[in-house]
């Protein structure tokens, strides 16, 4: 696997082409992708597998409308562990979001909090119930969380 800090030497006009279309078009024949790149069949192929290897390209997938799996409220949700909890505390927060269907996405950042999630529930009280049930827990060390409803999906690079 590449170091990261090399990427930037690894990918070249082309490499930037070819992840640009299969960032919108995961699907797209190797011959179209071909077209849209200007090479040929073989040397595009060839690039694909590469930045596969790389690790540029994890995966292909689907795009899921959300709202339509499960109808309910979209919401963002930062959290703050106490000060004094650790990194046991951490690994607990990591395994229950982990094991959590609720919630889509669990980033680890800096500042004021330490998560953010993307979480998709019944409404309301499916939230707060299931919340209730991290602040009562004491291996989480949960100090605050801050929910925000998401009112609309502005941008996204998945489509």
């Amino acid at each position: 696997m590449a170091d990261i800090r090399d990427l930037s030497i690894v990918l070249d006009r082309i490499d930037q082409a070819i992840i640009e279309v299969l960032r919108h078009e995961g699907r797209i024949t190797y011959q179209k992708l071909s077209e849209r790149v200007h090479l040929t069949p073989r040397p595009c192929l060839e690039r694909v597998r590469k930045l596969e290897q790389l690790g540029v390209i994890r995966g292909y997938g689907a795009i899921l409308d959300e709202k339509k799996l499960t109808p309910g409220l979209s919401l963002l949700v930062l959290v703050a562990l106490s000060n004094q909890s650790g990194r046991a505390a951490q690994k607990a927060f990591e395994a229950k979001v982990r094991g959590c269907p609720q919630v889509l996405e669990c980033r680890l950042i800096s500042g004021a909090f330490d998560y953010s999630l993307r979480m998709r529930c019944r409404d309301m009280e499916h939230y707060r119930v299931l919340t209730e049930v991290w602040f009562d827990d004491p291996e989480l060390h949960i100090d605050k969380l801050v929910s925000h409803p998401e009112l609309a999906m502005v941008k996204t690079t998945m489509e």
